[in-house]
């Protein structure tokens, strides 16, 4: 069974059989079962559930144990709906990194998955039991860009952005063709926008919000929020996005020449101010923020 996960560090996306499955990169650990809750996982004689507090930033996502629990989630999801008591699954997983850290990481990472063993864990009452046979790591945003290929493959020139969490990771593809050349991953995804704009809504306001508090004022639905709060973190997203675009074209590349395609949660999230950014010509969106793991399965697929 191909099973196939964007390990972002804001969420973790899946996809496997058809469906798909998006929740917080963040996870809480006990010795006791929790008393409340359905999705609930018993590994190694611990009990795992699933939170809106997501992990600190990791560069490096196979240096603890944290990311493999969090696709063990992924994985008894996508095994669900074929699920048989007493079977071993036999898993292939398509994974992926920025493109920046995956000539130097993509090793690693797939090493993290294998050499396992049967790996027995309990979900929401079933025993899973999965063996781990094949595991491909792909850059992202690339893989993103896939699921739109026929949108751009006729395109001379295509700049490819994936606003993520931590990183915002950019780059070109010429003909269809991805050019490493000219890739980057820059430590400015939204995590940096809310820590900015939490900070300012508890400095000038006294109050105290959280990262989806204002989700929801980005997206129009901050009604609930006093007017204050909601001209900061406007105006402040708006500044967010001015700045990436900037720091984008300190690197000697234009993004009003030739098209560029927005992907990643950050870039749904932020479309209204993209579109009015003066610094963005031709573009598109791909608003499925799953998008990356949906292109990892027909890399996997077609490799």
């Amino acid at each position: 069974m191909l099973i196939s996960i964007d390990h972002g560090n804001k969420q973790i996306k899946c996809c496997a059989n058809g469906n798909q499955k998006i929740f917080t990169s963040g996870l809480l650990e006990s010795d006791t079962k929790p008393p409340f809750g359905d999705e609930v996982l018993y590994y190694k004689n611990k009990y795992y559930s699933l939170s809106d507090r997501r992990i600190p930033y990791l560069r490096d996502k196979s240096s603890d144990e944290r990311f493999f629990i969090l696709s063990l989630f992924a994985i008894a999801d996508g095994i669900s709906g074929s699920y048989i008591p007493n079977t071993v699954f036999s898993i292939s997983l398509s994974i992926g990194l920025p493109p920046s850290h995956y000539g130097s990481l993509y090793k690693k990472f797939e090493a993290y998955f294998k050499n396992r063993g049967i790996v027995s864990f309990d979900y929401n009452g079933k025993t899973y039991s999965i063996r781990i046979e094949n595991v491909i790591c792909f850059p992202q945003t690339i893989a993103a860009a896939w699921t739109v290929f026929s949108q751009i493959k006729q395109e001379p020139k295509v700049m490819v952005i994936d606003i993520g969490g931590y990183t915002a990771d950019y780059v070109q593809m010429k003909g269809g063709k991805a050019d490493f050349a000219v890739c980057d991953s820059l430590e400015n995804g939204v995590i940096k926008m809310y820590n900015d704009i939490i900070k300012k809504t508890n400095a000038d306001l006294d109050m105290l919000i959280e990262e989806s508090d204002i989700d929801a004022i980005i997206r129009g639905q901050g009604a609930a929020f006093p007017d204050a709060a909601q001209n900061i973190a406007h105006n402040m997203a708006v500044a967010f996005v001015d700045n990436l675009m900037g720091m984008i074209r300190e690197r000697g590349i234009d993004l009003r020449i030739g098209k560029t395609v927005f992907v990643g949660g950050g870039s749904v999230l932020l479309r209204r101010y993209i579109d009015s950014c003066n610094k963005v010509g031709r573009h598109i969106f791909v608003e499925d923020i799953a998008a990356n793991a949906k292109g990892y399965d027909l890399m996997y697929r077609f490799r």
